[in-house]
């Protein structure tokens, strides 16, 4: 059993390109997942999406959507975890010149 805590301000997701039409439709749904897992830094983010084919990384407004009531866990490996994260808390990061 998991305890509720606060989240930093932000977090991220990683996943894959062919999966970004729907979460940036539908927000990050757990499917048969009993959670979304996001990342507390980029990197874990980034090799998480290169599992999935090319890497896409999502800007989570954690702390925002704490304050609007969403709970939040964190597992004993460090991966946050959250029912549903919607559309208005996504952001996605964009790749340039070898950086995020």
């Amino acid at each position: 059993e998991l305890e509720e805590c606060e989240p930093p301000e932000c977090l991220y997701h990683g996943t894959g390109e062919k999966y970004s039409g729907l979460i940036e439709r539908d927000g990050l749904v757990s499917k048969s997942r009993l959670y979304v897992h996001l990342s507390g830094d980029v990197e874990t983010a980034i090799d998480v999406g290169k599992r999935h084919g090319t890497p896409v990384v999502y800007l989570i407004d954690s702390g925002k959507m704490f304050r609007h009531g969403f709970i939040f866990y964190r597992s004993a490996n460090g991966v946050w975890l959250t029912k549903y994260v919607p559309v208005e808390f996504l952001t996605r990061q964009t790749f340039t010149d070898g950086l995020w």
